[in-house]
């Protein structure tokens, strides 16, 4: 933990924002691929994903799914 001169205590910078970063961008490609190609087959997808299956929309379903998706590897 890094000290500024208010006495507030913040994270430095790491490697891994950088890795839970990258992480998140490939799950949500992963996902969105999955919902769209299932989407176009006519199949119901949201049942497929993990934490998706409340959420109406195609990017809060898929959203939803990766942040579910890096719960679990965290």
């Amino acid at each position: 933990m890094a000290c500024n001169d208010s006495g507030v205590t913040r994270p430095l910078p790491t490697q891994d924002t950088a890795t839970t970063r990258t992480i998140f961008i490939c799950g949500y490609v992963l996902f969105f691929a999955i919902a769209l190609i299932a989407g176009a087959v006519g199949v119901h997808w949201r049942t497929w994903l993990p934490g998706a299956e409340g959420v109406k929309s195609l990017n809060g379903g898929v959203k939803a799914a990766v942040y579910s998706f890096m719960s679990l590897i965290h």
